[in-house]
């Protein structure tokens, strides 16, 4: 997903996906032990873009300062 896709979701929606990524993330951990082969890099990457969108939302102007 995109950061543009995911400033449209609501914050509900942000929450679940939120969940959705750190269940996936899990998981691809434990299949990259058996298989080799490992997705957790673009997960960790979705999972820090919507915390730093629900921490602009919330205090806009911390984000601003520095």
């Amino acid at each position: 997903m995109k950061t543009k896709e995911l400033r449209n979701l609501s914050k509900q929606d942000k929450e679940k996906k939120l969940k959705e990524l750190q269940l996936e993330l899990v998981k691809s951990k434990a299949s990259a032990s058996k298989t080799g082969s490992s997705k957790t890099k673009e997960i960790k990457k979705l999972i820090a873009k919507l915390l730093t969108l629900n921490k602009s939302e919330n205090n806009p102007e911390e984000l601003n300062k520095k």
